[in-house]
């Protein structure tokens, strides 16, 4: 422990996470030994319990009421995920072998691989909880999750049912906790003691998890972006944006927050995204939600997170009517000194338009990226796979949709293959070890398992192609032999 962390845990604190990691380590040694069945029945039982309509109603209007944050319809919908993320949990191998490949002579065997932290964002105080525990259990492995302080009741009492379905299956309910004094020094002194760590908030969070010691996936920080070409059906398009953006009031990362649309269809895309329910704001009102959206040195304000459009547009001072979803202001450029080009994490979107080719439309793009987002995802609304394939060549991240709403797809969804999770990385790119969506895969260790087979060593003609020169060879050859 640093002296900086020590000084900041207080003595309860540093009580229960001593006895936290003693029953983890405990609750270990007996998870370890399941097969496949048992783990496979936990996974069914915890997901259940936290995902039946009964509970999980409960757990959104509790969320709600703690953080202050989100659509209570938005965040019903995501039972969904946890139902995904079982799915593919269902599907998949964990325990002996997992994968063997007879023709290179390899089995892998899958392993626990320990315990696991799980940092929760105040935005998904159920779902996070619920889809790290399905992980986890299915690879035998056991958590502790470190609730943010604003939703921590939620988390909790999230925590709690999964264990009490734990506990009615004859296992340790120990294989899930929770701290109930949450804070950033505990969540790093439980990221230092864990065996591995999942890291699902702000920049802020992923670097001290990067930075803990521990083997750690963390998330890099979404702009969600959808690019539309010519071929694009600006109908369909906006619906899909529409989706994306209001999603528990566009609090998700992957919610859009940009449109880049060709010039020619610029005025077109407008009037789209208002039939779907977009108020379209004047320069005044532009000028005011830009005030209480950033500070003057260009920071995001809290207090305009996530809230409805119409709770947006009073804290600018002016009214928008009941029936309007997200507030559309027009992008005036892409660059540091332009806000709205950025990050809004609310029901706001900014329309962009480029000139020119379709070419010179991704080259915007990826000025947008090099501004916030490099490495999460994007969608493109197109139907000419040429440009599909030139856009995922030259974007820089990790996932793109085609023609579906970001926020809904990205993450995993019932109509397209994306492993389901809460947790996307970013790669490189935005400063992560993976540029996948965290998933069962990432919660093992492999042991790799290696028998002989037939000699598989092609010539040096074959390997260097035209750079091979036999008479190097030779030369070297004869020069050892003299020697």
């Amino acid at each position: 422990m640093t002296a900086s962390t020590s000084k900041a845990l207080s003595s309860e604190q540093e009580a229960e996470l001593d006895d936290v990691f003693a029953r983890a380590q405990a609750a270990l040694k007996i998870i370890e030994t399941y097969d496949q069945e048992r783990v496979d029945r936990l996974i069914r039982a915890v997901a259940w319990a936290v995902a039946n309509r009964s509970a999980f109603h409960r757990l959104v209007e509790m969320g709600i009421e703690e953080s202050g944050l989100g659509d209570f319809g938005s965040r019903m919908n995501k039972r969904m995920k946890i139902r995904g993320v079982l799915r593919d949990a269902l599907r998949s191998p964990s325990v002996g072998i997992i994968e063997e490949d007879v023709e290179r002579g390899l089995v892998k065997y899958g392993k626990p691989a320990g315990v696991i932290g799980c940092v929760v964002p105040t935005t998904n105080p159920d779902l996070t909880p619920a889809g790290n525990a399905i992980y986890a259990i299915k690879a035998r492995d056991v958590v502790v999750f470190s609730p943010h302080p604003r939703s921590k009741r939620t988390t909790f009492e999230t925590v709690r049912l999964m264990r009490e379905a734990l506990e009615a299956e004859g296992a340790p309910a120990d294989i899930l906790q929770c701290i109930t004094l949450p804070s950033l020094a505990a969540s790093q002194e439980i990221m230092r003691r864990s065996d591995l760590v999942i890291a699902t908030g702000g920049q802020g969070l992923v670097r001290a998890a990067y930075s803990s010691g521990t083997p750690a996936y963390g998330v890099g920080a979404g702009n969600a972006t959808e690019f539309v070409d010519e071929t694009a059906d600006l109908a369909e398009t906006a619906r899909n944006c529409m989706l994306s953006k209001t999603s528990d009031f566009g609090s998700g990362c992957s919610a859009d927050g940009n449109v880049l649309v060709p010039r020619s269809r610029y005025q077109a895309m407008l009037e789209a995204l208002e039939a779907e329910g977009g108020y379209l704001a004047d320069a005044q009102q532009r000028a005011a939600l830009q005030r209480v959206m950033w500070d003057a040195d260009g920071h995001r304000l809290a207090d305009t997170v996530a809230v409805s459009p119409q709770a947006l547009a009073r804290a600018a001072g002016f009214e928008i009517p009941e029936d309007r979803r997200f507030i559309v202001v027009e992008g005036d450029g892409i660059g540091e000194e332009h806000q709205f080009c950025k990050e809004k994490l609310t029901t706001l979107m900014a329309v962009h338009a480029y000139e020119g080719s379709f070419e010179d439309g991704v080259e915007v793009a990826r000025r947008l990226y090099d501004i916030g987002g490099k490495g999460h995802s994007c969608g493109i609304a197109s139907t000419d796979d040429a440009h599909i394939d030139y856009f995922a060549r030259h974007m820089p991240v990790s996932r793109i949709m085609v023609r579906q709403p970001n926020s809904k797809a990205n993450a995993g969804s019932f109509t397209n293959g994306m492993p389901m999770t809460s947790s996307m990385g970013c790669g490189t790119w935005g400063g992560n070890i993976t540029s996948e969506n965290v998933s069962l895969r990432h919660y093992l260790n492999t042991t790799w398992v290696s028998r002989t087979i037939a000699e598989d060593r092609p010539s040096d003609e074959a390997l260097f192609g035209d750079f091979y020169d036999p008479a190097l060879e030779a030369a070297d050859a004869d020069a050892v032999s003299a020697a």
